[in-house]
């Protein structure tokens, strides 16, 4: 049971991978407390999870892009859980889908306000419970939009690149006192936010994203349990001292991370970093 005892706050837990996430680590030990802005689904979700771990979980309803439905979340936390030993900062939209003069700008500005301000108005509003853990941990859900461009879907793209840039940043100030804080990228999955490039077409999300989530459809994309698995590892002691990283759950070694935990401290491998010409074999200097 590799988080036995622990207490986990999970953002955006309804429904998809964040539901997942609580079931695997429910199945590890944890008692959980989810939350999404939807209190009908999120009700339905407690309930299937109770099936799993009678009394170990917990839901309220927030809006992480609103302070103070934050703060209550924080207060309800210490009351049902007594602390916190781990956050996942999980809620997610795509935004507006189109060029960026084209999109509604108040959905623009609003995909920002959920991804990113949301992201760390969690980390900062739960920070004073996770200090007083014995090992308190942070984990931010990242996306493709994070290493790459997306084209059509700036919001997105320019929030998940933040929030990376944001965890990185976190994790140095929060090295002095035992915080770790890491970065997931789940791969491409099925969910909600699928079916909503699929529905928008390819005029508004570009012929070539279009043709990428119709295959992705077809092969059933990456399997949810794989991201809930990874998370499970970063919030356990296996993981103490990883911290300003980001993994992806697709494509990264995780699973052998106990095998070269201690070299990787020493690098910069999994962070976001600058491309310089002598790394492509160019003299330009």
């Amino acid at each position: 049971m590799k988080l036995e005892g622990r207490r986990v706050v999970l953002t955006g837990a309804s429904q998809g991978l964040g539901k997942a996430i609580a079931q695997a680590c429910l199945s590890e030990g944890a008692s959980v407390l989810i939350c999404a802005r939807g209190a009908l689904e999120l009700e339905r979700t407690k309930k299937a999870l109770e099936a799993i771990a009678p009394g170990r979980v917990y839901a309220q309803p927030c809006d992480v892009s609103v302070e103070a439905d934050v703060d209550g979340l924080t207060r309800y936390a210490e009351l049902v859980l007594g602390g916190v030993d781990t956050l996942v900062a999980n809620a997610g939209v795509y935004g507006p889908k189109g060029r960026i003069d084209e999109v509604d700008w108040d959905q623009w500005v609003e995909t920002i306000r959920v991804n990113l301000l949301g992201a760390v108005y969690c980390c900062r509003s739960f920070l004073p419970l996770l200090q007083k853990a014995s090992r308190g941990k942070v984990l931010i859900l990242s996306g493709g939009g994070a290493t790459k461009p997306l084209p059509f879907l700036s919001a997105y793209a320019a929030s998940k690149a933040g929030v990376v840039r944001f965890g990185e940043t976190l994790s140095e100030e929060l090295r002095p006192v035992g915080i770790d804080v890491n970065m997931v990228a789940p791969g491409a999955l099925n969910t909600r936010m699928l079916d909503e490039v699929l529905q928008a077409g390819p005029d508004s999300v570009g012929e070539q994203f279009y043709q990428a989530a119709l295959k992705q459809r077809e092969s059933g994309g990456t399997p949810l349990e794989l991201g809930a698995d990874l998370c499970v590892l970063l919030a356990s002691d296996a993981a103490n001292g990883v911290t300003g990283r980001l993994f992806s759950a697709q494509w990264d070694p995780w699973q052998r991370l106990s095998e070269f935990k201690d070299e990787l401290a020493e690098t910069d491998i999994y962070t976001l970093r600058r491309i310089v010409p002598a790394e492509r074999g160019k003299s330009w200097n």
